[in-house]
């Protein structure tokens, strides 16, 4: 099953002003590069040739700039996974889906994906249970198509949430070193995970 991964761009087309999407795009790129502490308003406002006082006219700190790329990467993460396992093809078709949507999403978005999967610490603590808890929810659909191979006698794992884990340890990591200078776009990385899953839990 094919999922549309979207980018990072359209993602931010949720935003209301054309401004506040500028900033946020500005954001990833600055917080991707130096992280959140070693970034400034400034460092984020200049790169879209804006002072620094415009970031907050849209975000009310730097943080809460942080909080709202982080709650529209981790939902449209999970959207993706969500849209990959649905269907009624056999488990191990839909594993490899779900695995091949997620990693191409951690690649294709590698920037906003570094700051979701990498900066959650520095979401204000108020904030970041929100985000725990639909980082929680990516387990659902991996571990419960796990636990249909297992029943159907197609996967061979004794330890399914292990496995889950395992899965989304390796999709996440994506993140950490994919660059798109590389010699794997990110759909042919997604089957390459896909197959190295599906023969892992076979």
């Amino acid at each position: 099953m094919s999922v549309e991964i979207k980018t990072e761009r359209a993602l931010f087309e949720d935003l209301p002003a054309p401004k506040a999407r500028e900033l946020a795009m500005a954001g990833v790129e600055s917080f991707a590069e130096k992280g959140f502490h070693g970034t400034t308003t400034r460092d984020i406002a200049t790169r879209v040739g804006l002072s620094p006082a415009a970031v907050y006219v849209h975000f009310s700190s730097k943080a809460e700039l942080l909080y709202s790329i982080s709650k529209l990467g981790h939902e449209d993460a999970l959207a993706t996974l969500e849209a990959a396992a649905k269907g009624e093809e056999a488990p191990t078709v839909r594993l490899g889906a779900m695995v091949s949507a997620f990693a191409e999403w951690h690649a294709r978005n590698n920037r906003l994906a570094k700051v979701v999967q990498y900066e959650l610490d520095a979401v204000p603590a108020e904030r970041r249970d929100e985000l725990r808890a639909i980082r929680h929810r990516f387990r659902n659909p991996i571990e419960s198509v796990i636990e249909e191979g297992v029943d159907a006698g197609e996967f061979g794992v004794t330890d399914r949430s292990g496995a889950t884990l395992a899965i989304l340890s390796l999709c996440i990591d994506v993140a950490r070193w994919y660059s798109p200078s590389g010699s794997r776009s990110p759909d042919k990385l997604g089957q390459l995970y896909a197959e190295l899953i599906g023969r892992m839990l076979s």
